[in-house]
């Protein structure tokens, strides 16, 4: 029968810190001879002198021999004393006596708690021995195999303990060991570049028993996530054998890291773990690209007060609701953080209240006043970046302010400002496409038409063309100058470059410009090809618009069929003309503009 043994390391004292010492069976030995023969190459010789001066078996002498070498910092000289140890001789030895149950603290007799120290120590002593061995292995770079070596301290684990770690184990060296090794795991995968074996090391430690601490597993699923979110490796769903019927499985990295890290949340709201403003900061970039920014507002508002800085938090949440279309609700927030008593100086929360408003003529007056404090807080500050966004943002609100003006004086002073502020954003950001096409649009607005070319083809340069609404500008610019043929070349020059759920504007352009050159029928194809796209759009997005990109290349099938009716009217089709009028009344009953049609047709029959 085995007699109970306690092995382990003992430092020495303070004021002697090269005199080390270890402990096993209640002995104590002094290393100074044992680190002679290692220095020396006699491993054999070491290794025979702590045997017979802690009476340990061959495992146990081997483990703790690479131990003491490992702490030295000989690092190589600790892989060769591991590399003599026997991993799978030593489970098989150790499977009886620890998979077999566990009675009860209690229930149990001194016979059988000596029986189960021998077995714990012995299996510690082990599955450290090549934990260390696998620490050697990285630190000299051999890494796959230090994945290799850290795998197999996992799967002795398992095949020891099938059904876990005995609660009796749970606050034993053993236990700390384990923890370490599923934590490493996938660390040597992603090191080695295996990142594949890393995304099933992740799982495993996450989804297998363990029995890991908070911080431990916190750890994990938060380094899981991250390696999701910016591996660029598609991890793919977790495998058949570990879903469980009627959960909720991610189906893909995106999902599965936004399902991690709202659980970090989770755990921290329940006092589980500390606050980690990283975690929040992953969701943040996760669920703004995946447009789900109301439910990371949801998130941010969950936590407890004290967090966040509550003008942090309004800015977040305004943040979140104006990319989630809910600009009256930021723009609510924004006010609050602005206010005179908080943090009216925020430069960052200035321009994203002035471009809310910017976007809303009712608000143009109140965006051009955060605006103009905005480009007032970026003097003498190396901003001129902001500048120039602040400036441009000023413009916008001037042009918006300038159409609902009722005096035509006021109205032009204030397109001349909107027109200076512009050209003043220019200056600190001469290569930013959507600063030059805003120019183009205010230039062609006040029928400065060639002022309006040159910028429209200045954006498609910048542009390469990808952008329809370069395409568009410069179309309706030449249609100005009554350039039609030139106009239609550019308009098909655009719907070769834009993909098919795009091309609803351009088309409706096109048909706009059949009509002004007095080409009525083919214009009534164009519209035909319109209206079919428009059902079609209607029938794949459905009722719910939430992406304003969407929204704008959407075909409004009002318009094409006022468009038709017009058309079928300049043809006297009078009966074609009602019938695209009746289809109209019925997606709008009240539209000033069918109703106009309506009586002009009937003026004529």
């Amino acid at each position: 029968m085995p007699r109970s043994r306690s092995t382990q390391s003992c430092g020495g004292h303070q004021d002697d810190m090269a005199l080390r010492e270890v402990c096993a069976n209640g002995s104590r030995m002094v290393t100074t001879e044992v680190e002679a023969k290692l220095d020396g190459g006699n491993i054999e010789e070491a290794e025979s002198s702590l045997r017979e001066g802690l009476s340990l078996n061959f495992e146990e002498a081997r483990a703790l021999l690479g131990k003491l070498e490992y702490q030295r910092g000989n690092v190589e000289g600790a892989l060769r004393v591991f590399e003599g140890i026997d991993l799978q001789a030593a489970v098989q030895r150790l499977q009886p006596s620890l998979s077999e149950k566990t009675p009860s603290r209690r229930g149990r007799s001194r016979t059988e708690s000596s029986l189960h120290s021998v077995s714990q120590h012995a299996a510690n002593l082990v599955l450290e021995a090549i934990f260390l061995k696998t620490k050697s292995l990285q630190k000299l770079g051999h890494l796959t195999e230090a994945a290799h070596e850290c795998k197999s301290v996992l799967d002795a684990v398992e095949k020891i303990f099938h059904n876990g770690i005995p609660e009796f184990l749970v606050e034993n060296k053993l236990q700390e060991t384990v923890r370490k090794a599923v934590e490493l795991l996938p660390e040597l995968y992603k090191q080695a570049g295996c990142y594949h074996e890393a995304t099933s090391a992740y799982r495993r430690a996450l989804l297998s028993q363990w029995d890991l601490d908070d911080d431990t597993c916190s750890r994990i699923q938060k380094h899981f996530a991250v390696f999701l979110l910016y591996s660029s490796v598609e991890a793919g769903p977790p495998s058949l054998a570990v879903q469980i019927d009627g959960s909720y499985v991610p189906k893909n990295n995106l999902e599965e890291a936004i399902l991690l890290l709202m659980i970090l949340l989770r755990k921290y709201c329940f006092g589980k773990i500390l606050w980690d403003p990283s975690i929040l900061e992953h969701l943040t970039f996760a669920l703004s690209i995946s447009n789900q920014t109301i439910l990371l507002a949801n998130q941010i508002e969950e936590l407890m007060p004290g967090i966040i800085h509550r003008i942090d938090r309004w800015n977040s949440l305004a943040l979140c609701y104006s990319g989630a279309g809910q600009n009256q609700m930021a723009l609510n927030l924004l006010r609050k953080a602005l206010h005179k008593h908080e943090n009216p100086n925020d430069i960052m929360a200035l321009l994203l209240a002035a471009k809310i408003c910017s976007e809303n003529p009712l608000l143009a007056s109140e965006g051009a006043y955060y605006a103009r404090n905005a480009i007032i807080n970026t003097e003498g500050k190396k901003s001129e970046h902001l500048k120039g966004v602040a400036l441009r943002i000023l413009g916008l609100c001037l042009g918006k302010q300038a159409k609902m003006s009722s005096s035509d004086f006021e109205r032009s002073c204030l397109q001349s400002e909107a027109l200076k502020s512009l050209d003043g954003a220019l200056v600190y950001e001469q290569e930013n496409p959507d600063l030059i096409l805003e120019l183009g649009v205010h230039y062609a607005e006040h029928r400065n038409l060639n002022a309006a070319l040159s910028y429209a083809k200045r954006f498609i340069d910048l542009t390469g063309g990808s952008i329809s609404k370069g395409w568009k500008l410069l179309a309706l610019v030449l249609s100005a100058q009554q350039r039609f043929l030139e106009a239609e070349v550019v308009t098909d020059a655009a719907l070769d470059e834009t993909s098919k759920w795009e091309q609803g504007p351009l088309l409706r352009m096109k048909a706009k410009l059949k009509s002004a050159q007095l080409l009525p029928l083919e214009a009534i194809e164009i519209y035909r090809f319109l209206l079919a796209l428009a059902q079609a759009q209607r029938k794949s997005f459905g009722p719910f618009r939430s992406n304003p990109q969407i929204e704008d290349d959407k075909v409004n099938e009002l318009e094409v069929w006022h468009g038709l009716a017009n058309l079928y009217a300049n043809l006297s089709h009078w009966k074609d003309a009602d019938i695209c009028l009746e289809k109209a009344s019925a997606l709008k009953q009240y539209s000033a503009a069918i109703l106009h049609t309506k009586g002009r047709t009937l003026k004529l029959l």
